[in-house]
């Protein structure tokens, strides 16, 4: 296992450049005075299918040989939906092992992207079991959703763009769920700006893993940020503990009231997942620093299933009807 490098976040950068987006970075006065600092954050919910997944699996596939047919990964829908979506530019067929009990809304999109989809459990042992299984009749090169160097590197542009953007930076904020972001984020910064994760208190592996020195398994899949369901991998792990790197935690609470937040001051749409970091900055305001980063992961959540887990499914609302 080789040590990855801020070098191999800036090839995937430049490998990548024509085919994503340079999303924006946005700020809020109003924001700022609720945190007490100065918050910047890249909004990757603008980014290609929707979620920062774009980068690393446009970089994967960009870096597969040209004899390959159909890649196959484990999903339950950003990083499907972005393979999908890359496999589809290099004229590949792409084939996602999804939990049967995964968004609605994300399942359509890896459909809606190309994807094959592959039903399977809500645990991460059968999503790997039924992939293994897929396998052994079809012939496919595996993509892994988080724990490749290559989708490391990729995620990792997210946070070089956002420190080309805003160069002082003393830290940046990332939800964790398998840390292809996170691990990616460390690289690009490259100790020029603290790297602090955030992860629901119900799915707490990377927390457990930080704290025991090895890689811990994933928790029961009960989290409403389902994009963080994931354990960390060899990869991730390995570039996470070798930087020291902070977790904190947040309830399920915290991360509803964040997304909140963010949808009131910032006015933009962003899905659970996105919403940890802000939420672990407001509950630890003793760890934040003065110049903030902070990285919104993607904006894929249709809207009942938003506002049923913003509102806790009690409030009425009006049937809306779709065009």
């Amino acid at each position: 296992m080789r040590a990855l490098s801020r070098k191999d976040v800036e090839e995937a950068a430049a490998r990548i450049a024509p085919h994503i987006h340079d999303t924006p970075v946005l700020s809020s006065t109003s924001l700022n005075a609720l945190a007490r600092t100065e918050l910047h954050f890249k909004c990757e919910n603008f980014q290609k299918v929707g979620a920062f997944k774009a980068r690393g699996a446009m970089n994967a596939a960009l870096c597969l040989d040209d004899s390959v047919g159909a890649v196959i990964t484990h999903s339950s829908g950003n990083h499907g939906a972005a393979l999908a979506w890359a496999a589809h530019h290099r004229g590949l067929a792409c084939h996602v092992v999804a939990p049967r009990n995964a968004s609605k809304f994300k399942r359509e999109s890896m459909v809606r992207y190309g994807a094959n989809l592959v039903d399977c459990g809500p645990e991460m042992d059968s999503r790997e079991t039924v992939l293994e299984e897929f396998l052994s009749d079809h012939s496919a090169t595996v993509v892994p959703p988080y724990d490749d160097p290559r989708i490391i590197a990729g995620q990792g542009t997210a946070a070089l763009e956002l420190l080309r953007c805003v160069p002082d930076l003393e830290q940046i904020w990332v939800p964790v769920g398998g840390g292809g972001l996170a691990a990616g984020t460390v690289l690009a910064a490259n100790g020029s700006a603290q790297v602090v994760c955030a992860e629901p208190e119900l799915a707490n592996d990377a927390y457990l893993s930080m704290e025991r020195g090895t890689v811990q398994p994933a928790r029961p899949p009960l989290t409403v940020a389902d994009g963080l369901r994931s354990a960390l991998g060899a990869w991730t792990f390995q570039i996470l503990y070798g930087a020291s790197t902070p977790v904190v935690l947040v309830s399920e609470k915290q991360i509803l009231d964040a997304m909140r937040i963010v949808w009131e001051y910032l006015k933009i749409v962003i899905e659970p997942s996105s919403a940890v970091a802000l939420a672990a900055l407001l509950k630890c305001r003793d760890l934040v620093k003065r110049k903030v980063g902070i990285i919104l992961t993607g904006g894929n959540v249709e809207f009942s299933e938003a506002f049923d887990a913003a509102t806790g499914g009690t409030a009425q609302r009006s049937e809306i009807r779709r065009t």
